[in-house]
């Protein structure tokens, strides 16, 4: 909706210089810092899943109880074993967004999720470099590549979609529209992969954690492991409940 109010008041503003133009020379530089404004409001429409620039993602719940959810993408990877371990021994759940290409070899971490009473949704099949420069046939093609894959493993069809690299279009938006996917975003975003200072991290996830947040993690990344007890405890001490993502959005998780 957000795109399509852009794309109107992009073509009013474009009219009304052409008009004046009619009457009046209009300097070009003003047709270009138009056409620039509205591509940059694009590009980082596209950047910022949170906007729902493109059409509506959930990125947190709309609620004023002191719950919260945990995420994490790229799995299952090298720490979701031990990412596993700890949620278990503390009682927690959490919603996975796996990468088809990583489950095989790894299906017993996928049946301990579902086992453990954890959420696994759908990551893309490829989380190619260049997914959100796909069609949305072969977009679609990988996601239900994806979910193949978690249907072979558990017997159940994801319906909660994470965007690769949390990019939106309008080509994913039909892609999305078309499947019936949830897309599924976050109100905060850890930067597990590029922060390397335990303590920086903690600190940055928790002076951001409100009601209803949802965190984005990686059970790729080896900070991320071992700062999870840690982290569970203060968002305890802070007076929040851990929940599962689809039960704080009130959304079913599988078809």
């Amino acid at each position: 909706m957000k795109f399509r109010i852009l794309n109107i008041t992009n073509i009013l503003a474009l009219a009304m210089l052409l008009l004046v133009n009619h009457f009046s020379t209009v300097p070009v530089m003003y047709f270009a810092l138009l056409e620039l404004t509205y591509l940059s409001l694009i590009f980082f429409g596209c950047i910022n899943i949170s906007w729902g620039f493109f059409m509506p993602v959930l990125c947190a719940g709309k609620t004023n109880e002191h719950c919260i959810a945990l995420s994490f993408d790229d799995g299952p990877n090298s720490y979701t074993g031990q990412i596993l371990d700890t949620l278990n021994v503390r009682g927690v759940p959490a919603t996975f967004f796996c990468i088809g290409k990583n489950i095989s070899g790894s299906e017993p971490l996928l049946q301990r999720m579902m086992a453990e009473g954890h959420v696994v949704g759908n990551h893309s099949y490829s989380h190619h470099f260049w997914f959100d420069m796909f069609s949305a046939e072969r977009m679609l093609a990988d996601m239900r590549q994806m979910d193949e894959e978690v249907t072979r493993v558990t017997g159940l069809k994801p319906l909660l979609f994470r965007p690769p690299y949390g990019v939106m279009n309008p080509t994913l938006k039909k892609a999305i529209v078309k499947s019936g996917y949830t897309p599924i975003g976050w109100s905060i975003r850890s930067f597990d992969t590029t922060i390397k200072d335990e303590q920086k991290l903690l600190t940055r996830i928790m002076r951001q954690v409100k009601p209803g947040a949802i965190i984005l993690l990686h059970d790729s990344m080896p900070i991320t492991a071992t700062i999870l007890p840690a982290l569970i405890t203060q968002i305890k001490n802070r007076g929040y409940k851990i929940v599962r993502l689809d039960k704080m959005l009130n959304i079913p998780a599988y078809a």
